[in-house]
């Protein structure tokens, strides 16, 4: 069967010297987005489709895509603001597109198999991915079962500053039940504290799992996007500045019984760049991992 990845990459602007997403991290001036990519092909992923912005297709083909052309077949979607169902307008106001659930519709005429979602600044690591892909060739395209990559919370922080996670809750047999938005977590003697009350801080053991939207889905989560996309609009649309997650979408899925997810635990770490103080680090990470061989010293 063959596998797509989707990667979300609508954030990323045309000025790239100075984003995160092009950062180079790798020996031979490596982004992030390289060993994911990297990865899911090792993993057996046959199609990459990368969600953009139209207004900087040129340079990102000629800057980013032209890398991954040469190795997999490659193909863009576009992400837009007025990228609406018939019937809507974009408010007054709006200035960005309407989020994770939006972009992974963008690639609705593209998708006709299982495919992964993943962050472009996110390093996810190779387990990630082939736990993801022996799932993934297991369903078929009309499967209402999905899957999501857990990740240890504390290997998810950042030293620099706090973080927001989405903490997964599991029934006995590893299936999702819910995901929650933990906004201002931290490294602590204790694991790891959630500082949004200051006043009544949460502590957690750092074992727990977190989504960092790594996920694989059928064509039956596309299904539900373009069919619930209207009914978003309809009840968040006059706020220019809400926003349509994939979590939600999943949670409403399982809440109505639409669907199922099974947490897939990985022990990689995730790590990226979410302050600038976080980069040394990751450079050093990565160079520890091409010199015990996990990657070559040159990607492409």
């Amino acid at each position: 069967m063959s596998l797509t990845l989707v990667v979300l990459a609508a954030g990323m602007g045309s000025r790239y010297g100075g984003l995160k997403q092009c950062d180079p991290v790798g020996p031979a001036g490596e982004t992030i987005m390289d060993y994911s990519v990297y990865d899911a092909l090792r993993a057996g992923f046959k199609r990459v489709i990368f969600v953009i912005r139209r207004d900087f297709e040129k340079e990102f083909r000629s800057t980013v895509g032209i890398k991954y052309e040469r190795a997999v077949t490659t193909e863009y979607a576009f992400q837009s603001i007025d990228d609406l169902p018939e019937g809507f307008a974009v408010p007054p106001g709006r200035a960005k597109p309407w989020g994770t659930a939006h972009a992974v519709r963008a690639a609705r005429d593209l998708i006709n198999e299982p495919f992964a979602v993943i962050n472009a600044d996110d390093f996810y690591g190779a387990d990630s991915f082939r736990q993801l892909a022996v799932f993934l060739k297991k369903q078929p395209s009309n499967s209402t079962h999905f899957a999501l990559v857990g990740f240890r919370l504390g290997q998810t922080l950042s030293k620099n500053g706090s973080v927001a996670r989405g903490l997964c809750a599991v029934d006995t047999h590893g299936r999702l039940t819910a995901i929650r938005e933990i906004t201002a977590i931290e490294s602590c003697p204790e694991g790891a504290r959630d500082n949004s009350d200051p006043r009544n801080p949460l502590y957690f053991s750092g074992s727990e799992r977190v989504s960092m939207n790594l996920w694989g889905f059928t064509t039956v989560f596309m299904d539900e996007l373009i069919s619930t996309f209207p009914e978003f609009l309809r009840s968040h649309g006059d706020d220019v500045k809400s926003e349509w997650f994939i979590p939600s979408v999943v949670d409403r899925m399982i809440s109505q019984g639409s669907a199922d997810v099974s947490l897939l635990p990985t022990e990689d770490a995730w790590f990226g760049i979410t302050y600038r103080e976080d980069k040394p680090g990751v450079v050093a990470t990565i160079s520890a991992l091409v010199e015990q061989g996990v990657y070559p010293g040159r990607l492409w």
